[in-house]
């Protein structure tokens, strides 16, 4: 079992060194840092949302925002459009699930925002239907997805796609990505900055 364990830890290790060697993969990560400092200066927020796990990482992503990352300061304006049941209920059962992250970012999104779908295979309909509903309000959108990027890569301003087929090592890059644009949001706006 120990070498099972040893596989599994090597196989992150193998996706996260794939991004690590990738110029154009760490220029759109700090493309989407930029875009996040940009927009806090400009008193906009962040909006996340993902289905099962990337549910949970739009949520975490949102709390260390809102709360802290890594060390005490104002908060920052983030939202995750997966915590809502009452909302999550009433637009599924009225309109359909494909619509549940759309009709809440129609309502709460506004222009200069940054909408971040998270998806492990970029097909997820109702981010889609979010990602269009944010062109039409000016709202930039990023893609946090695996594969080949999906229809989401194709719609997104800035897509992400993690070099890989294997839902728990694109979730695992997908978290460990998140934790950087929030550190360099952090220590940009109220801290030294990071080094250039």
């Amino acid at each position: 079992m120990k070498e099972y364990i040893k596989d599994q830890i090597k196989k992150s290790y193998e996706t996260k060194k794939a991004i690590y060697e990738n110029d154009e993969l760490l220029g759109k990560i700090e493309q989407v840092a930029k875009l996040c400092v940009e927009l806090y200066r400009c008193k906009n927020k962040t909006i996340l949302a993902g289905n099962g796990g990337s549910a949970a990482d739009a949520q975490h992503i949102a709390a260390e925002l809102v709360g802290r990352y890594g060390f005490d300061r104002p908060s920052l304006p983030s939202l995750s459009l997966t915590t809502d049941t009452s909302n999550l209920t009433a637009i599924g059962n009225d309109y359909g699930y494909d619509k549940v992250f759309s009709r809440q970012l129609e309502g709460m999104g506004q222009d200069g925002d940054i909408f971040i779908g998270i998806s492990t295979s970029g097909n997820s309909l109702n981010i889609i239907n979010a990602f269009k509903v944010a062109k039409e309000k000016n709202i930039k959108t990023v893609a946090l997805v695996g594969r080949d990027g999906g229809e989401m890569a194709k719609l997104a301003d800035v897509a992400i796609i993690i070099p890989s087929d294997a839902t728990p090592r694109i979730q695992e890059s997908h978290i460990l990505i998140g934790h950087i644009l929030c550190d360099i949001i952090e220590k940009e706006i109220f801290g030294e900055g990071v080094a250039k």
